[in-house]
């Protein structure tokens, strides 16, 4: 297909974007709405934290688990532990005003969406041509980003107006059930003869090295401190930003939440595109440039401009949604990362790709982590630096990240000739689900 999307998992694509919208509805006003309950909002960001810490042990486990189990079962698991346990944050643990419950129900249900998301990352790298794997990942980034950046923050933008907060957060529900059901009617299942005799001695072994991984490849080590590193404002923003913009809590009150809600899903407009652009270009020119160059110094620009802006110009939407253009391309450049990881191990591939959801995970949980520890020491400004300083160093580690990319050398540069028809000298992939390896893997 010409513009790269695999026919085959287009039910997966929309199952993703439909799910993410009702997990992504509470991100642009929960912390503010907390807050308005009498909480502190280092209280607030703590259950972001913890969220986000439960979300890294389940991306771990999705990798390996969807490898040995099959990425669609692990999909429904996923998908129903998160309704389940959203059920019981509405009608339990937010009316009962206590907040070691509301934290424990809330965090728990981090583990629902990874197992979903994440599982299927694995259907795509058991489907998809490795030359081919950046601009798939492009494609599955702007499924996530369709639901859980544009439609998960415009339309609360327009339910809280209308049911409150809290009716927002019911209807979550209806967009979590439908992306259940179409996985579970359309996408496709896929079978990998390798795992299906292990032991489960040998299957605990596998889904450990998951995590040893990272201590046996100094290379995907140096790719998961990158991939942590590249969504920290992605999940520390939605948490402060709410508070900083739209309150005199330290802040300047310059937008109503929903306007806040409004530039934050144009961000994600902006990534839906970005992330097929990048992905394709990726795949052309070359991944970790593209991360080095555009990702991490396009997130610094756009880190600071959200602090910035308001600081010195006030309410000007127009201002906001420009570095929201910036931040959102910067942010959408890492979309390679997803390649990268099998790259970097191709005898291991779920192993590598369970190390890349832990380092997913962990960015939910250190986006906030960094805000709940600095916020009332050094402020907004304090976390917005602190986040552009991690960009910065990302752009230096990436330096010593070199993949086998397809058609490039270990350096990153275009192969002539022979190399560069690597692509299309990719045999089909075997029926059993796992990728033809005619050479060594090459992804990044």
């Amino acid at each position: 297909m010409s513009i790269g999307l695999p026919r085959k998992l287009l039910t997966g694509f929309i199952a993703i974007a439909v799910f993410m919208t009702g997990d992504g509805f509470e991100l642009t006003f929960l912390s503010k709405y907390i807050v308005d309950q009498g909480f502190s909002s280092s209280q607030a960001s703590l259950m972001f934290t913890m969220y986000g810490l439960m979300a890294a042990v389940a991306g771990w486990a999705s990798g390996v688990l969807a490898e040995m189990f099959g990425a669609k079962r692990i999909m429904l698991i996923g998908a129903i532990s998160w309704i389940c346990l959203h059920l019981v944050f509405l009608t339990m643990a937010l009316p009962s005003g206590s907040y070691a419950l509301m934290l424990a129900v809330y965090a728990m249900r981090g583990v629902g969406y990874p197992l979903f998301i994440y599982s299927f990352v694995v259907l795509i790298s058991q489907t998809v041509d490795p030359g081919k794997l950046a601009t798939a990942m492009g494609w599955f980034w702007t499924s996530y980003s369709f639901g859980i950046g544009v439609f998960g923050a415009y339309l609360p933008s327009f339910t809280i107006g209308w049911v409150g907060e809290y009716g927002s957060l019911w209807l979550s529900l209806p967009f979590a059930v439908a992306g259940l059901l179409i996985c579970l009617a359309l996408v496709p299942s896929t079978r990998n003869e390798k795992t299906e005799g292990m032991s489960a001695k040998e299957k605990f072994h596998e889904l450990s090295r998951g995590a040893t991984i990272l201590v046996e490849n100094r290379q995907i080590a140096l790719a998961a401190v990158v991939r942590v590193i590249c969504n920290l404002t992605l999940y520390g923003f939605p948490v402060i930003m709410p508070l900083y913009l739209a309150t005199h809590t330290n802040g300047g009150a310059w937008f109503e939440v929903s306007q806040w809600s409004q530039i934050w899903g144009f961000q994600f407009v902006v990534t839906v595109f970005g992330n097929v652009f990048w992905g394709r270009m990726g795949d052309r020119y070359g991944w970790m440039r593209q991360m080095r160059w555009f990702g991490c110094w396009g997130c610094v620009l756009g880190t600071l401009g959200m602090y910035y802006i308001p600081r010195f110009f006030g309410g000007n939407m127009a201002l906001m949604c420009a570095d929201a253009i910036v931040l959102g391309l910067g942010i959408s450049a890492f979309v390679p990362m997803g390649a990268i990881f099998p790259a970097l191990a191709p005898e291991h591939k779920g192993a590598a790709i369970s190390a890349h959801n832990l380092a997913s995970g962990l960015t939910t949980f250190f986006g906030p982590l960094i805000a709940t520890v600095l916020i009332s020491t050094v402020g907004y400004s304090g976390v917005c630096w602190a986040y552009a300083g991690l960009y910065a160093v990302g752009s230096l580690i990436t330096v010593f990240i070199r993949p086998k990319q397809p058609g490039f050398d270990e350096r990153g540069r275009r192969l002539k000739g022979k190399g560069a028809t690597v692509l299309e000298s990719r045999k089909p992939l075997e029926s059993s689900g796992e990728l033809a390896q005619p050479e060594p893997e090459c992804r990044g």
